[in-house]
């Protein structure tokens, strides 16, 4: 890993970034990071491949073994399925989702040991930090709340290899919060990388949740545990703000494509509405009996509407057709095949946690 001095003056220099920022903002700006929809991002770090089409340039590539041909796409970097590729009747499919983007260091000392800083996408305020790499799969990582026309989105900044930002301190769009480096599972000094995720919040009952259903695996991160939180493409949403600025989150994801729909017995512990009440759309439901909420393939909540339908748990009520198995579709979420869809165990806890406690 790093030598200590190298690491010391590298979080001084983002210390110092940091005060002089600091030095040009009025406390009224910190009061209310609420932006009233307009979603200004920097990228996290100096690579901005990402604009001039530069995928090998900005996607740190993965290692695979298929078949025993051994491999180091960059395309593994990317946002979606496009990892653990598995041979089915229909061709080959990526079975494993990537929820954000791995970013490439453009710098590194004589060691090979990545000197990358990493800025804050947008203002907002840290509300979570893990500095022990072996709590999670990110490794050190940071967590950042925005709030854009009411709501709140989640940054996700991993791997880190040191942070200079503590819990409940407000930062601003391109400040320095921490130095890229390849803590977390899996990763060595040739792969350091940046992990990138921009995240909805699934519920605030997280904690309750997952002591019912996981108390054998430890969650050492409060409501900001990664299965409490879900992320857009983020790299095309970077891309589709170029082209339009005043771009906001919903419009963003009202072009995303409905992969299945789920139907939530009616609770007043259904948070997401109000969480994202954009997501609510009106119908001629009067008196709904139940919330049917679309979904993107990735699991992404798309779209909440009324139903008259009287479910007591959730159930399945459409998935786009495909000859696959589901399971290799939707992170095992769904499984079977055409009219044999259905929800498996683990999708039915996901969907529990939406109307926790129920």
């Amino acid at each position: 890993m790093r030598p200590l001095a190298a690491v010391v003056a590298l979080l001084a220099g983002l210390k110092f970034s940091m005060m002089a920022q600091s030095e040009r903002a009025t406390p009224k700006e910190f009061a209310s990071p609420d932006h009233f929809g307009v979603v200004d991002l920097v990228l996290p770090t100096a690579n901005d491949a990402l604009f001039s089409g530069g995928g090998p340039a900005f996607y740190q590539y993965i290692e695979r073994d298929y078949k025993g041909v051994k491999s180091i796409p960059w395309e593994g970097g990317q946002y979606g399925f496009v990892r653990d590729p598995v041979e089915t009747a229909a061709g080959i499919v990526y079975r494993r989702f990537h929820e954000g983007i791995d970013i490439r260091p453009l710098q590194r000392d004589a060691r090979g040991e990545p000197l990358d800083e990493v800025r804050a996408i947008a203002d907002g305020k840290v509300v979570h930090t893990n500095l022990v790499p072996g709590y999670s799969n990110y490794g050190k990582y940071i967590v950042i709340e925005h709030r854009w026309d009411g709501s709140s989105y989640y940054s996700l900044y991993g791997h880190l290899s040191a942070i200079a930002v503590r819990p409940d301190q407000m930062v601003h769009r391109g400040e320095g919060v921490a130095v890229m480096g390849y803590t977390g599972q899996g990763l060595n000094q040739a792969r350091a990388h940046l992990h990138l995720e921009l995240n909805f919040m699934l519920s605030h009952e997280f904690e309750s949740w997952h002591d019912m259903f996981y108390k054998k695996d430890p969650n050492r991160h409060g409501i900001y545990n990664g299965v409490n939180l879900t992320g857009l493409d983020i790299a095309r949403f970077y891309l589709a703000l170029r082209q339009k600025t005043s771009l906001t989150i919903p419009e963003f994801i009202a072009g995303e494509e409905t992969f299945y729909k789920v139907t939530l017995p009616k609770s007043s512990n259904f948070e997401l509405p109000k969480l994202y009440p954009w997501m609510v759309r009106s119908n001629e439901v009067i008196n709904p009996a139940s919330w049917e909420v679309s979904f993107a393939r990735s699991g992404l909540p798309l779209k909440i509407e009324a139903s008259a339908k009287q479910v007591t748990q959730p159930e399945l009520s459409y998935v786009k057709k495909s000859p696959i198995d589901y399971s290799y579709l939707t992170q095992d979420r769904i499984a079977g095949r055409g009219t044999g869809a259905h929800l498996t165990k683990k999708g039915r806890e996901l969907m529990r946690l939406l109307i926790w406690p129920d």
